[in-house]
Formats: structure tokens, C-alpha cells, sequence
């Protein structure tokens, strides 16, 4: 990486999820306390020289309310699941609505804008749901991939997102960004 300023925030986000091909115990539904952290750089190397961002990269606090409405608000206190769990989330599907159907109307929405996110499921259960398996590192990648556009956009594109960092437990983490 060249050399410049960077910032980093972090969320924590509580959720399940489970990795269907998984040969151990991560084949069964499971939850985390997830910690979030999205690091930007200055585009330029420089800081903002005006405005209520004069001296900063980017304003912690407008990187806070990205990253809650892209992570927190669709996935916390959900369930994240790949489309192609399509055991567990036909126990999801509303009463009453063909799961079949349903979970064709998921895919298609996974497909048009990578992830869908609804609470019109069995019990209200709150479901995140993407086309990958919700492994840190693919959770990592897909925020990023999430969070990029937002984060320039809100700094007028003098910031740009250059890593995010999925921790899944106090001792494991994936990071997906920029070398």
C-alpha cells in the first residue's frame, strides 16, 4: 500500500449461520459475535482541507452509519445463509406460501442485487441471505464489495474503503481488500 492516512471503524453484529459442506461442527446452525472493521485510506494521501471533515479521511461517524445500514441493519440478530441451503431455508419459508416458490423469489433477488434480506419468513426470523457460503472470509469480501461504493461516495470520493476485516470469534479473522 502506498503511503497516506487511514481510519479504521468497527461494528459488532450478533448472528447465525451455517456451512452446509463443512466436514466439523460449523455444518450445524451456530451464531458468532461478529466484529466488523472497515479501514479507509485517503485517495490523494492527504487529509480533507475544508468542511466539517477539514483534517480528517474520512468522519468516523459517517463511517459508522454506512456500515450500519450495509452490515447491522440487514444482519443483526439474523441469520446469514447461502442460496443454496435450501434445507434450512425452506423451514423458513412463511406458512402458507409455496417454499419452492419462495425460495426462487430469494434467488432472484440474490441475483440481482447479491444478497436479500427479509423478514417475511416463518416466526418473523429475521434472513440475510447471499450466494456464497457465510464463511468470515466470504463475508469479508461481500462487505467490502458493499461498503466501496458507499464509503467514496459519502467522502465525495476522497476516501476510498480498503479492507475489511471480519473477526468471527476473539481469535479468528478474514480480512478482504486492497495489498
Amino acid at each position: 500500500m502506498s503511503e497516506g492516512f487511514t481510519i479504521t471503524r468497527q461494528i459488532g453484529i450478533d448472528a447465525g449461520h451455517r456451512i452446509p459442506d463443512h466436514g466439523s461442527k460449523c455444518r450445524h446452525l451456530h451464531g458468532h459475535r461478529y466484529v466488523v472493521e472497515a479501514t479507509c485510506r485517503s485517495v490523494d494521501g492527504t487529509l480533507q482541507a475544508a468542511g466539517e471533515e477539514n483534517g480528517m479521511v474520512l468522519d468516523f461517524g459517517f463511517l459508522k452509519e454506512e456500515m450500519m445500514e450495509h452490515v447491522d441493519a440487514p444482519c443483526d440478530h439474523g441469520l446469514i445463509l447461502s442460496f443454496h441451503d435450501e434445507e434450512v431455508l425452506a423451514m423458513l419459508a412463511p406458512p402458507g406460501i409455496d417454499a419452492g416458490a419462495w425460495l426462487e423469489e430469494l434467488r432472484g433477488t440474490v441475483r440481482a442485487k447479491g444478497y436479500a434480506a427479509t423478514e417475511e419468513t416463518r416466526l418473523g426470523q429475521k434472513l440475510y441471505v447471499i450466494p456464497f457460503p457465510p464463511t468470515a472470509e466470504c463475508l469479508a469480501r461481500h462487505w467490502y464489495e458493499r461498503l466501496g461504493p458507499a464509503v467514496s461516495a459519502r467522502s465525495r470520493g476522497k476516501a476510498k474503503l480498503v479492507k475489511v476485516t471480519v473477526w468471527e470469534t476473539p481469535n479468528c479473522r478474514a480480512d478482504y481488500g486492497v495489498n
